[in-house]
Formats: C-alpha cells, sequence, structure tokens
C-alpha cells in the first residue's frame, strides 16, 4: 500500500503515562496491550463538565495503571465527566465498568455493540456446542485448531470488566453535544457490527475508531453464530460510505497506530487491498478446490500463533463469502463434510 499518499503531523505517539493536546480540547494518550498490536488509542474531549473518554482499553491491571498514571499524572485535578465506546471488542470496551464504578461515568454506545458485548460475556457456553464445532470443522480446521480458537474465545472475560446496566444508545446519524461542540455520530460494520465514529466538521476531526487505520488493515472476520454472513462486503460498502460523507482533508484520529491526513487516499488503499486478497484467493482455488482453513497459507505468509490463527482463519472466510456471495467462487462439500471452494 502507497503510505506515502498519507501525511502524520505526529511523527511519534505519546510515552506511557504522558498525554498529547492533539486538537483544541482534544488529549490523546495510550494504553499498553498484551497483544502483536501492543497499544490502543484513548482520546478526551473537552466537555463542560470535564472531559468524555473516547474508548477505555482492555480491563487488565496493565491498562488500569495507565489510567491511573494519566489521573494522577498530567491530568491530576481533572474530572471525567462520561465515556463512549465505539464497539464491542475488548480494548476498547475493557475497562467500561471499572471507569463507571470508580468515576461515575455514564456510557453511551451503539445498542448492537453493548447487545453483542453482553452476549459475547455473559454467553460464552456455547462456545462449546456442536454448532460452533461444526462450524470450524466444515470449513477444513483440525479438532487441534478449534480447541484453540474455542479456548481462546473465552478469554473475553477475563479482558473485560463489564458494562453499567443502564447505557445511553448512539446511533447512525446523530449530533451529539460535547463542550459546546457538535459531533456528529456515523456507524459502519465490517470490523464489528455497528461502530461508531465522530466527525466534527467546523474542526476537520475525524475519530475513525478501527474502520480506518493508517498501517494495517482492521480485522474483518466471520464467526461462528452467522456463519454465512458477508462482513467484507459490509465492510466495503461502509467504506464507500465514510469517503462520500467525510471530507479527504480531517484529521483522522484512529484507535491505533498515528493519527494522519489523507483519509480518502486510505479508503481507496483499503478498499484495492481487499481486491488483491480475493484476486490471491482465486488464484489459489483454481487448481484445486481448497476450504478455508487450507487458504489462510494464502493471505498469511508467516507463522501465526494461536490468538492470530483465529483471526486469520475469520478473515480468509470473509474474502470467500464475499466472493461466493459474488459467484466468483463456487462451494463444493466433500465426503469429510467440508466445504471447499474453486474458483468460477
Amino acid at each position: 500500500m502507497d503510505i506515502q499518499a498519507l501525511t502524520f503531523p505526529h511523527a511519534a505517539a505519546p510515552a506511557p503515562g504522558e498525554v498529547v493536546r492533539i486538537a483544541q480540547g482534544v488529549l490523546w494518550f495510550r494504553l499498553k496491550l498484551p497483544f502483536q498490536l501492543n497499544h490502543v488509542n484513548i482520546y478526551l474531549i473537552e466537555d463542560d463538565d470535564g472531559w468524555l473518554a473516547l474508548d477505555t482499553g482492555l480491563g487488565t491491571d496493565d491498562c488500569r495503571v495507565g489510567w491511573d498514571n494519566i489521573l494522577t499524572g498530567p491530568l491530576k485535578g481533572e474530572r471525567l465527566s462520561s465515556m463512549l465506546v465505539t464497539h464491542f471488542h475488548p480494548d476498547h470496551v475493557g475497562l467500561a465498568g471499572w471507569l463507571a464504578q470508580s468515576f461515575g461515568l455514564r456510557l453511551a454506545m451503539p445498542r448492537t455493540e453493548y447487545l453483542y458485548h453482553l452476549m459475547a460475556a455473559h454467553g460464552r457456553g456455547d462456545m462449546y456446542d456442536a454448532a460452533h464445532r461444526e462450524f470450524y470443522h466444515s470449513n477444513g480446521l483440525s479438532a487441534e485448531t478449534t480447541d484453540v480458537i474455542l479456548g481462546s474465545g473465552l478469554n473475553y472475560l477475563r479482558l473485560t470488566t463489564g458494562v453499567p446496566h443502564a447505557y445511553e444508545r448512539i446511533r447512525h446519524g446523530d449530533t451529539r453535544r460535547i463542550g459546546g461542540r457538535d459531533f456528529k455520530v456515523l456507524t459502519g460494520g465490517g470490523h464489528a457490527l455497528e461502530q461508531a465514529m465522530l466527525h466534527q466538521a467546523s474542526e476537520q476531526l475525524f475519530f475513525a475508531a478501527d474502520q480506518v487505520i493508517a498501517r494495517i488493515s482492521p480485522n474483518v472476520s466471520v464467526h461462528p453464530v452467522e456463519p454465512e454472513e458477508d462482513p467484507l462486503g459490509i465492510y466495503l460498502h461502509d467504506l464507500k460510505a465514510l469517503r462520500a460523507t467525510v471530507p479527504h482533508d480531517v484529521l483522522v484520529l484512529p484507535g491505533h497506530g498515528l493519527p494522519f491526513h489523507g483519509l480518502h487516499a486510505r479508503i481507496d488503499e483499503l478498499i484495492e487491498h481487499h481486491a488483491q486478497r480475493c484476486a490471491r484467493i482465486a488464484d489459489g482455488c483454481r487448481p484445486r478446490p481448497l476450504s478455508a482453513a487450507e487458504l489462510v497459507p494464502t493471505l498469511f505468509d508467516r507463522e501465526l500463533d494461536a490468538h492470530q490463527t483465529g483471526f486469520a482463519f475469520g478473515e480468509v472466510l470473509a474474502h470467500v463469502n464475499y466472493m461466493a456471495k459474488r459467484g466468483e467462487l463456487a462451494r463444493e462439500t466433500g465426503n469429510d463434510g467440508v466445504f471447499r471452494y474453486r474458483a468460477a
């Protein structure tokens, strides 16, 4: 991807315990994550009676300490007033319960994301039922790899602190008044179900969450609960809607990586990135039909740990479902019950 099409007003991210003023009434800091993607960006937006926290970090001791260091250091004497969580992934919602209990913060969140968090946190028994195991088997994963993926799914419980029992729903098209400024709420699917973003038009700020990131493509996956879903089609559709809605010259404030200018160029790169991945899958399926599991090395030519394997498999299946829906792949079922795909 041509990252040169983008410009980065900040050459480096905030150091641990440091807060950077990135725009008028907007602060930026980072919290540590125990993954290959080792951080999440947290933004604070000045409100009438304190600061609104945009996302929370994981429900881990490292992230709690990160918040403590900020609130007893550069923000000592300041007040948190509320929080807005963009989506249900644990690095974004993980400390919502702790922040609510510790500081009395109200939560605003898209309804689908709030409810999916409740399902993921409290409905874990189905992670081991026959339907979920059949999903992985029918797409070519071994029983051993399936055990690893299902087991790692239970980490959600350990990486979140719950959510308040009451919340304020936000939805696409809402206008939120924060600190005397109007922020337009936009939502997008693919990476999550109804991920929230904020656009402040007069100051050219766009809080993009994980929908548009500068140097990586956000994970877009199929999950056992919706095995025939087309999240990649949804993601590409919503990227194009963003391109038509948000101006190119905004400052993009993503959930990971560095803030940047060049929104439309980055959206074009992401769309082309997925087109190239579809082309690689089609090429791989021409000599003989392949399952989604057999296609993982086609898109990921490096060794993957258990955490990465689950994401990689889900992402491959997202491309397969997208292509099959459009008639670019034909699905066959083998005598072993495994779905395999041939280029149409």
